[in-house]
C-alpha cells in the first residue's frame, strides 16, 4: 500500500533542509525529492505556463524561468495558487507511483515535501520529521544564501507556515540551528527513533 513506510521530510525556507536530507541519504534512507519532481514536471508543464503567465516567463531555449517566476507568484500570491492548479496533480501522481515502488522494500524511506503541512492533505502520511531553525536564522540565512533584501526573504518566510508551527505538529524535530557536526548529530538520532518506530 502506498506511503505505509514514508516519513515526510519538511521543514522551512532556509532551515538546512537539503543538507538534513543528504546527511539521511548517506544514514542509508531512500529520499523521493517532491522539489526535483515538482522541477521535472514544470519544464514539461511549459507550455501552460506561458498561456496562464505569459512568455516573458519562458528561456529562450522554451524552458521555464524558474526565478522569475517565482519571484512572480512571491510577489502575487494569488497567483500562486495558478501556478499549483498546472503543477501539484501531476506532481502528486509522480510521488504516489514512486511511493508504490519504495514499499516493495518494506523498509522506511523518506519524501521531501517542503510545504507538506501546507498541502498535506493530498498525502495520507502520518510520520513527519521538521528540520528547525529559528525564524531569525532563517532569515539571516536566506539574504546570504540568495542575495535577498530582508523584504524578499521575509515575504518568501511568511509565504509559509510559520516554522514553530511547524515544529509542533512534528513527529520528530532535527533542530539545525547550530553547525553541521550537530546537524548530523540530530540526523542520526532521529534515523535511530524512525528504526526503532518501524520495528
Amino acid at each position: 500500500m502506498a506511503y505505509e513506510h514514508a516519513v515526510v521530510l519538511t521543514g522551512g525556507i532556509a532551515t538546512g533542509k537539503s543538507t538534513a536530507a543528504t546527511l539521511f541519504s548517506l544514514y542509508g534512507f531512500r529520499i523521493i525529492d517532491a522539489d526535483k519532481i515538482a522541477h521535472e514536471v514544470l519544464e514539461r508543464m511549459a507550455p501552460a505556463v506561458a498561456e496562464r503567465f505569459g512568455s516573458e516567463y519562458l528561456l529562450p531555449d522554451g524552458g521555464v524561468d524558474r526565478k522569475a517566476l517565482g519571484a512572480h507568484i512571491f510577489a502575487h500570491p494569488e497567483e500562486r495558487k495558478a501556478l499549483e492548479a498546472i503543477v501539484h496533480p501531476p506532481v502528486r501522481e509522480e510521488i504516489l507511483r514512486r511511493s508504490e515502488e519504495q514499499e516493495r522494500f518494506g523498509k522506511p524511506y523518506l519524501i521531501d515535501i517542503p510545504l507538506f503541512f501546507e498541502t498535506g492533505s493530498d498525502y495520507p502520511i502520518e510520520r513527519t520529521i521538521v528540520i528547525y531553525a529559528p525564524r531569525a536564522t532563517q532569515l539571516k540565512r536566506l539574504m546570504e544564501r540568495e542575495g535577498m533584501n530582508e523584504d524578499e526573504a521575509l515575504r518568501r518566510i511568511e509565504a509559509q507556515m510559520d516554522i514553530e508551527e511547524k515544529r509542533g505538529r512534528a513527529t520528530w524535530v532535527v533542530d539545525n540551528s547550530g553547525d553541521l557536526a550537530r546537524l548530523s548529530a540530530e540526523c542520526e538520532r532521529v534515523k535511530g527513533e524512525i528504526l526503532k518506530d518501524f520495528s
